[in-house]
């Protein structure tokens, strides 16, 4: 039952023409949302900024036990504004009504406490009642931007806009406390993206107070130098990829044949080395392209690689044009708003066949045509 309201009333309701705009910044527990849909609108918006702007500001923000903390009642005054059956939304206050703990211990059991807080994790109903509790957290500053992936939140903030830093961590603030969120500036992460190639030295702002400021930051499980370099990432993901040969050795040694090892490679190695590839993978070196693909012949020495298995850069693009044509066959994926408007040229004319009708985006500096839209946008019409 729970499965069956999420799936024909919350996510419609989440994604209807009157309420997108309001969840657009949020990339989790949404039918296309992914880590890789985050970081890609993340360094769409980070190369975007870079163009009209010397550096670019990102805060990493962090809340403690947002899941378990959300307060019920505040929830369902914001689930009561979404376009569903009052029949559906009387469903939902009574699923999270009358819930109650207790503790044993050495034998004793406590009394029994209501349960006013949490959107019960593990439940079906759970993933998509984060959505709607931070449907109403934005950015504070015209300008500004912010993404979410479920409890892990980024404020982009261009240079142009640099005095406010102040205001929109205060906005969460005042945010979180209304929701009876807590959160944790102790792991509070600031980094400031520039464009390595710009001839120009750059005066940077001074650091807020408390909060750390770092050249090197985990984004989702990929990792970004202040340069928008991925080398660390591609270096880290190459050195935990290559303890799991060992342990693949370790099997061999005790009997495992080779088509196990090979489904274990493919299913543990290549996930691990291509997650998220679509978003930093035009990011990538040639360097460190190399890297990767000297790694898979190891790979291939060692007789772990399976029979007929593409390249890795093969292997990125047939990720590529997979999630791009779930973009652009999609009005209502995740992705879709960063698409550019259908072209209006004329089509008199017997030209290449391509396979979109976008308009082309202006080149305007290296960073942007790294990201995944962009890439995707010439890449179809070449």
């Amino acid at each position: 039952m729970e499965r069956f309201i999420v799936q024909q009333f919350l996510y419609p309701a989440i994604e209807s023409l009157s309420t997108a705009a309001q969840f657009s910044d949020q990339y989790a527990f949404r039918p296309s949302g992914s880590p890789t849909a985050a970081i890609i609108s993340i360094l769409q918006t980070v190369t975007h900024f870079l163009t009209d702007n010397p550096y670019v500001i990102v805060i990493s923000l962090d809340f403690s036990k947002a899941f378990d903390t959300v307060r019920q009642s505040t929830l369902l005054d914001k689930m009561a504004q979404l376009d569903m059956p009052d029949e559906v939304y009387n469903w939902l206050v009574n699923f999270f009504s009358s819930h109650t703990h207790c503790t044993r211990y050495r034998g004793e059991v406590s009394s029994m406490s209501a349960i006013t807080a949490s959107i019960i994790q593990g439940s079906s109903i759970g993933p998509a009642s984060y959505v709607v509790n931070t449907g109403d957290l934005h950015a504070v500053t015209a300008g500004n931007q912010m993404v979410k992936f479920a409890d892990d939140t980024y404020v982009i903030i261009p240079a142009a806009n640099v005095g406010s830093r102040q205001a929109e961590l205060d906005n969460v603030e005042l945010w979180s406390r209304a929701n009876n969120l807590k959160v944790n500036p102790a792991k509070y992460a600031e980094i400031i993206f520039v464009n390595k190639r710009q001839k120009f030295v750059t005066q940077l702002p001074p650091p807020i107070q408390n909060i750390t400021r770092v050249k090197v930051i985990k984004i989702l499980g990929v990792t970004f130098t202040n340069s928008l370099s991925v080398a660390e990432h591609i270096q880290a993901v190459i050195n935990s990829c290559a303890q799991t040969l060992y342990a693949l050795r370790i099997l061999r040694s005790h009997g495992m044949d080779d088509v196990a090892l090979q489904t274990v490679y493919r299913s543990v190695v290549i996930a691990k080395l291509t997650y998220a590839s679509s978003a930093w993978w035009g990011f990538a070196s040639a360097a460190d392209r190399q890297r990767l693909e000297a790694f898979i012949r190891r790979s291939h020495r060692c007789h772990f690689v399976p029979p007929n298995l593409p390249s890795f850069t093969e292997l990125c693009s047939t990720a590529d044009n997979k999630l791009f044509q779930c973009v652009i066959n999609n009005s209502k994926h995740v992705l879709y708003g960063l698409l550019p408007p259908t072209s209006v040229a004329s089509q008199n004319y017997n030209l290449r066949h391509r396979k979109h009708s976008l308009q082309l985006p202006s080149k305007t500096h290296h960073l942007m045509d790294s990201n995944f839209i962009q890439r995707m946008l010439y890449l179809d019409s070449y």
